[in-house]
């Protein structure tokens, strides 16, 4: 199979199609011509959906697999996340960085179609470049992408419209929940990225997450999706760099390192009247982190599980 992350994601999108029925998905034809796969706004969805939507979202360089996490005295159904291409996989793909815009409509998009755009200036300091005749992107959303955002994102993708595949899950779906869990390691990612590490240092990564409970109602979602992460995620990472370095990471790295930690993410975005960006973006890192310096071949540990605020958020 091919390298390009676009056409790995295609080809498991249209594995996905071939099965629609058993997963539970419905997939049709915009009027501007692009594919629309939906794995849980008007369709079902379900578990096996939200590891293809996964899969898809990592373009095609990321292993997903159903595991139970243990966080606690609780065993929650979880997902275990494995890469050999981090700064690819999470951050040129996974990582939900593109916004896009249009009247009433609105949708952070991931999925390695940004790599094609380059519309975000993390593309500036990563080493990947993709080619690709099809482009695939994924969204946090309820609507079907208007005419106009389509043709924006064909336009920066350099593609037709009909060679754009949307794969959509609002966060209150099961897809969603599994979906959001496997980002544990793109959080990670993100966060060094965040602390100045170069994302091209980090040479494996792996990480396990419980599945959060699906909510009523997407506000509920969101917290117990990023409580998930923030509470019940662990991520071994594989870096280039001494002792020193790699081990004072594994402190500034887990989301204890933020004086948020500790509070049910739904109630800190209440707090912040529903704005992301009043609350600490340190805090956006999994639980626990172990980081293995690649020169000495020693594991540095730092953060821990909270059981209490994970059980507290997904049984409110």
């Amino acid at each position: 199979m091919s390298l390009s992350m676009n056409e790995r994601a295609a080809a498991l999108v249209d594995a996905m199609v071939a099965d629609a029925e058993a997963l539970r998905i419905e997939v049709r034809t915009l009027e501007s011509g692009a594919r629309l796969v939906d794995c849980g706004a008007h369709a079902r969805g379900g578990l096996h959906a939200g590891l293809g939507f996964a899969a898809a979202c990592m373009g095609g360089l990321g292993r997903l697999d159903p595991v139970p996490v243990t966080v606690g005295e609780r065993t929650w159904p979880g997902i275990g996340v494995a890469t050999d291409d981090p700064a690819a996989a999470c951050l040129a793909a996974q990582y939900a960085g593109w916004k896009l815009e249009h009247d009433d409509f609105f949708a952070m998009a991931s999925g390695p179609g940004r790599a094609l755009a380059r519309a975000e200036d993390l593309f500036e300091k990563l080493a990947w470049r993709e080619q690709a005749d099809r482009a695939v992107l994924c969204l946090e959303t309820r609507q079907d992408p208007p005419a106009a955002i389509v043709e924006k994102v064909a336009q920066r993708c350099g593609v037709g419209p009909s060679a754009v595949t949307f794969l959509i899950a609002p966060t209150a779906s099961v897809c969603g929940s599994v979906q959001i869990s496997a980002r544990v390691v793109e959080t990670a990612l993100h966060k060094l990225h965040e602390l100045g590490v170069d994302p091209a240092r980090v040479r494996h990564g792996w990480g396990c997450c419980p599945i959060a409970p699906v909510a009523k109602k997407d506000p509920t979602a969101i917290g117990r999706t990023n409580d998930a992460v923030l509470y019940g995620g662990t991520v071994h990472l594989w870096l280039e760099g001494a002792d020193e370095e790699v081990a004072d990471l594994a402190q500034r790295l887990p989301s204890a390192a933020s004086d948020a930690f500790g509070t049910p993410f739904g109630e800190l975005l209440e707090a912040a009247d529903w704005n992301f960006y009043d609350i600490d973006p340190m805090l956006f890192s999994p639980a626990a982190a172990t980081l293995t310096s690649t020169e000495s071949g020693r594991a540095h540990h730092g953060g821990g599980l909270a059981p209490e605020v994970l059980g507290r958020s997904f049984t409110s």
